[in-house]
């Protein structure tokens, strides 16, 4: 993709931030011309979910950030504050890290409810104690009323692993996983921003998963050869991402998503692939055959891994396929951005 096409007439539209092609070309060729000191680990020429950085003792320091702006602010399932670090967690976990400390920095508008503040505060609070990390630092703004929509959260977070997982390390052979229902984020948060109304609430998946991915890892880190979460762009953005830079093809059965039924439903509705929608609670993970059973099991015993699933294999070749129900393949696409904007 060309610049011209990335920035259209050279203006940022929301298409630059929804986690597909768009992005990507922007981030290429604007964001990627920051000239970079090699620290020698992993750094922003890799755009991998953070940055590894070696550490004389051993072992590498994981660096990310993250900044939220999902509309609106409070959702089912969770709310700004949730994902804020949900987030940042599920990021460095997607290296291999356990989270260790996280920085919390706060814009908002004049007149901000106070009420709400707190409510979101206790849910940045709640999450992170749910993976016994802590927030040690931050910031507060406010800003005129009108000069943003209500609220921005950005969220960095440190981690420390032996071995940094890469999204690129996918092999022919490994199977994949996906450590949950796909798609609840993403059609939760348009069904509520829009009013629309369904027999059944969906609710986002949103959560901090280092401990599924930590329980995956503990059964044998070394059969874990990539990992991604499937936030801005879904399940279809990530597998192209994983398969591209690993120089490989995957292949995903659509019998073996795991989709509720509700979800699915108001996906057909609207319109939308299920599988270019964001996720906040979910990872693929890749994995050698010879352990991918054992790796399932144990997930499937954690919180939230109860919905995990084999979807498919890594096989020789470039692109990413899925078989489908009515029998034949048909390929899966990066999208140019996810289809429910302000997500996340």
């Amino acid at each position: 993709m060309q610049t011209q096409e990335a920035t259209g007439n050279e203006h940022v539209s929301l298409l630059h931030g929804a986690g597909g092609e768009m992005m990507n070309a922007l981030i290429v060729d604007v964001l990627m011309k920051i000239k970079n000191k090699n620290v020698g680990g992993i750094g922003l020429e890799s755009l991998d979910d953070g940055a590894a950085i070696p550490l004389a003792q051993g072992g590498y320091l994981v660096l990310t950030t993250d900044t939220h702006v999902v509309k609106p602010i409070f959702f089912p399932g969770g709310d700004i504050g949730r994902l804020s670090i949900s987030g940042t967690v599920n990021d460095l976990a997607m290296m291999g890290a356990a989270p260790l400390a996280l920085t919390s920095a706060i814009v908002m508008e004049d007149g901000f409810a106070i009420s709400d503040l707190r409510r979101i505060v206790a849910s940045m609070d709640e999450a992170t104690q749910e993976v016994d990390a802590a927030i040690v630092t931050g910031d507060t703004k406010v800003v005129e009323k009108g000069a943003l929509d209500k609220i921005l959260i950005n969220t960095a977070g440190i981690g420390f692993v032996e071995k940094p997982v890469r999204d690129c390390g996918l092999k022919p052979g490994n199977k994949l996983i996906i450590t949950g229902t796909i798609g609840d984020h993403g059609i939760a948060v348009l069904a509520k921003r829009e009013d629309f109304h369904f027999r059944t609430e969906l609710r986002s998946d949103v959560a901090p998963i280092w401990h599924t991915v930590k329980a995956a890892l503990e059964v044998d880190a070394s059969a874990i050869t990539a990992m991604k979460d499937p936030t801005r762009g879904g399940v279809a953005s990530a597998l192209n991402d994983m398969a591209r830079k690993s120089g490989v093809e995957v292949v995903i059965e659509e019998d073996l998503l795991p989709i509720n039924q509700s979800i699915q439903a108001a996906a057909e509705m609207l319109g939308i692939d299920v599988l270019e929608v964001a996720n906040e609670g979910k990872a693929i993970i890749g994995v050698e055959p010879d352990s991918v059973e054992a790796v399932l099991s144990a997930i499937k015993k954690t919180k939230y891994g109860r919905n995990a699933a084999i979807i498919g294999e890594v096989r020789t070749g470039k692109r990413v396929l899925m078989t489908t129900r009515i029998g034949g393949t048909r390929f899966v696409d990066a999208p140019l951005g996810d289809p429910v904007p302000r997500v996340c």
